[in-house]
């Protein structure tokens, strides 16, 4: 097994000690393991290792990967996603993290109704408002809410947000305090077929703090897999 797994034990100890801190129980946390970049033989140590839901950025590598990984998997897209990609994972992904227009929740509703499945997704929010990062912004986020909530075929499970890049990770835990709110506050609303349960938030650098603040699901490739090479950057 190798660094694969001591990494994920390592992983496993910080997740249950930040559980603690925070007064909640292991089982409420999701480590799902981002799987970009990693070829198969070493996503399915993970998966030996009892990582069984898998992340991935991008529709062509869950493509790739679906049939040599087999069942037993779950497959969360965790990346942007053009509405002219839906078709292909539709019925292959457990959780779709990503969902940022209600352009793309309108065409998410109509794939899945050709399958006659209801598509969970997650609303992302900008939460640090970075110009550079997919996402609405927190003001419009009730809106998008009330309207996707129509669909009948997909179900807003909860949010996500992609943090800053930061050194220090207690820099990001006031966008994770946030998101944490805005959740409740939409809760709060009781909107027609919307109880969020969900908050995607925290990756390798900052999933600690992320846990302390509510994440329910926290995003961990490099703290896994170790640093990834992308084959455009490789010599």
């Amino acid at each position: 097994m190798g660094y694969i797994k001591e990494n994920i034990d390592f992983v496993e100890e910080k997740i249950a000690a930040a559980c603690e801190r925070s007064g909640r129980k292991r089982e409420e946390v999701l480590l799902l393991a981002v799987s970009k970049t990693i070829d198969v033989p070493r996503i399915k140590e993970a998966v030996e290792c009892g990582l069984t839901s898998l992340g991935e950025n991008k529709v062509q590598e869950i493509m790739d990967k679906y049939e040599p990984m087999g069942e037993g998997v779950k497959w969360h897209l965790i990346g942007h996603l053009q509405t002219n990609k839906v078709k292909y994972i539709i019925d292959k992904v457990d959780l779709i993290h990503s969902v940022d227009s209600l352009k793309l929740a309108e065409e998410i509703n109509k794939r899945a109704a050709t399958k006659n499945i209801v598509a969970d997704i997650l609303l992302e929010v900008n939460v640090a408002e970075e110009d550079s990062k997919f996402g609405i912004g927190t003001d419009e986020c009730e809106d998008r809410v009330r309207e996707i909530s129509q669909l009948p075929n997909v179900r807003i499970r909860g949010l996500m947000t992609v943090a800053p890049f930061v050194e220090d990770a207690e820099e990001n835990r006031p966008y994770f305090k946030q998101l944490k709110q805005l959740l409740v506050d939409i809760n709060n609303k009781k909107i027609d077929n919307v109880n969020m349960d969900i908050l995607s938030m925290g990756m390798t650098g900052d999933y600690e703090v992320a846990i302390e603040e509510g994440a329910t699901i926290v995003r961990v490739g490099t703290g896994i897999f170790g640093a990834r090479v992308y084959p455009d950057k490789a010599q």
